[in-house]
C-alpha cells in the first residue's frame, strides 16, 4: 500500500510521528495524522482545510483535542451514550482531576515498538490508512494522497471526525471542496 502513496502522503505520515514524538506518545494516532496534515501547504487537503477555514481556526482544533485526551479520549457518541445512562462525563473528569491533577485521565492505547526508533502507529491510526486506500479505489484514483487520509478522518467515528465536524469539515463538506460533489467512498 504505501508504494501507491503521494509525496505529501508520505510527508503526513513522517508528520505525524513527528507530533507523536514531541507529544512523548507511545504511538502515533489519528490526531496525529491530522495534525501533519494541517502543517502542509499546496495540497488538496491544506485547500480543502483553507477554503473550510479551518486553517484559520487550528488553535481551537488544537484546543478541542486536547480536550478530548483531557475527556479520556471518549468521542461525542461515547458522551452522548453514558449522558443517556446518567453519567455527566464532565463531572467524572473534574472530580478525577481534583483528586489527581489535571489531565489525569490522559492516556492513550500502549502500542509495542518492534524494533528500537521505531514509532508504532495505532490500530485506529492504521485503519485511517486502509480506509485511505478505500476511498482512493472507490474514486478511481491510482495514488493515495492526503486528500484521503482527510477523507478517511472524516468517514471513521471517533474523537478526531468530531473536532473536525465541529469545524465544518465533514465528509460531505472535505468531499465537496476538493471535488466539487459527488464521489464515491
Amino acid at each position: 500500500m504505501f508504494e501507491r502513496f503521494t509525496k505529501d502522503a508520505r510527508d503526513v505520515v513522517t508528520g505525524s510521528v513527528e507530533h507523536s514524538e514531541r507529544a512523548g506518545a507511545d504511538a502515533v494516532t489519528e490526531e496525529h495524522l491530522l495534525l501533519a496534515m494541517l502543517d502542509q501547504q499546496g495540497t488538496r487537503a491544506a485547500f480543502a482545510f483553507t477554503a473550510l477555514g479551518i486553517r484559520d481556526r487550528r488553535e481551537s482544533v488544537e484546543r478541542a483535542l486536547a480536550d478530548a485526551r483531557r475527556r479520556g479520549g471518549l468521542s461525542k457518541a461515547d458522551e452522548d451514550a453514558l449522558a443517556g445512562l446518567g453519567i455527566d462525563v464532565g463531572e467524572i473528569v473534574s472530580r478525577v482531576e481534583e483528586t489527581h491533577g489535571r489531565g489525569a485521565l490522559q492516556s492513550g492505547p500502549k502500542a509495542k515498538r518492534w524494533w528500537a526508533g521505531h514509532r508504532s502507529f495505532t490500530p485506529s491510526a492504521k485503519d485511517t490508512l486502509v480506509q485511505s486506500l478505500r476511498i482512493a479505489v472507490g474514486r478511481g484514483d491510482r495514488e493515495i494522497g492526503g486528500e484521503h487520509f482527510l477523507l478517511a478522518l472524516t468517514a471513521r467515528p471517533g474523537v478526531v471526525a468530531d473536532v473536525l465536524a465541529e469545524h465544518g469539515a465533514t465528509y460531505e463538506s472535505v468531499e465537496r471542496v476538493m471535488y466539487g460533489g459527488g464521489g464515491g467512498a
